[in-house]
């Protein structure tokens, strides 16, 4: 599962990350606890040159009541036990309320971390999980649907973020999913209306666990009203060791969640 994440990002970080036009209409608010019923920015398969706000959480449009979808598995009904080496049958393709925007509704979700705790404990004890070397923004796999309000008309444009079986990260944070991160050079494939789904369906794939880290932070996150930069304030220690030191004036320890640098900025959203 993946329920909260985090993009902090200018509208003109993301204009030149993903080749895509901010319009003047939207105006972004950097949020550090983006959950289910807030809206929050994507790029679709059909306008796939601007962003979009849509809300964090599908109504699949031929529902009567706007239940939220807020992630969609890759593997369906496959791998009931979440093993994290499963790599069988994407299932994906034939749930009913998936199987439309798997094939035809795709989108990339910007984000810069997520959050997420142990499956037992869930946000009692967050993570702030995030990928290393500074790659922020990135793009979460994405599906999209539009749903019509029976009572006003209103039409809701919503997304859901695709899961796959825990990678190495997650598996320490004692989580059983990760959400589906896109390589950089996958991100357009994603979004093209030709990709055949068998090519869909290979990039379900957890997101290198080498590439990622996480660190503790307190369960004020838990609050969906709270949002501010001391939310990802580090708790703890990083659960994998960054050993890469970068000399200036002053010299620290890079990466993010490390409570045993000098310099390092309270405020800092992602890491130094």
């Amino acid at each position: 599962m993946c329920g909260r994440y985090i993009l902090v990002q200018k509208a003109e970080v993301l204009e030149k990350r993903f080749g895509v036009l901010v319009p003047d209409t939207i105006h972004l608010i950097p949020s550090y606890n983006i959950g289910p019923g807030k809206y929050a920015p994507v790029i679709t398969n059909d306008q796939p040159h601007q962003i979009q706000m849509f809300r964090f959480g599908m109504t699949p449009s031929w529902m009567a009541k706007p239940t939220l979808f807020i992630n969609a598995r890759s593997e369906g009904d496959h791998n009931s036990d979440n093993n994290p080496a499963y790599t069988g049958a994407k299932g994906i393709i034939t749930k009913p309320v998936f199987r439309k925007p798997i094939r035809s509704q795709r989108c990339l979700i910007p984000a810069d971390a997520f959050i997420e705790g142990p499956e037992k404990e869930k946000l009692n004890r967050p993570y702030v999980v995030y990928l290393r070397d500074k790659i922020r923004p990135f793009a979460f796999a994405g599906i999209w649907d539009c749903w019509k309000n029976p009572l006003t008309d209103e039409l809701i444009y919503s997304f859901a973020i695709i899961t796959t079986v825990a990678n190495e990260v997650m598996q320490k944070i004692q989580h059983h999913r990760s959400p589906v991160i896109l390589h950089r050079s996958d991100e357009k494939k994603w979004l093209s209306d030709s990709l055949p789904l068998s090519e869909v369906t290979r990039l379900l794939n957890p997101y290198p666990g080498e590439l990622m880290n996480a660190y503790p932070i307190a369960p004020t996150i838990k609050n969906p009203r709270a949002d501010d930069p001391g939310l990802i304030h580090p708790a703890g220690e990083r659960i994998m060791i960054e050993t890469l030191i970068r000399s200036s004036k002053e010299v620290r320890i890079t990466g993010m969640g490390s409570n045993k640098n000098y310099g390092y900025d309270d405020n800092q959203p992602l890491g130094n």
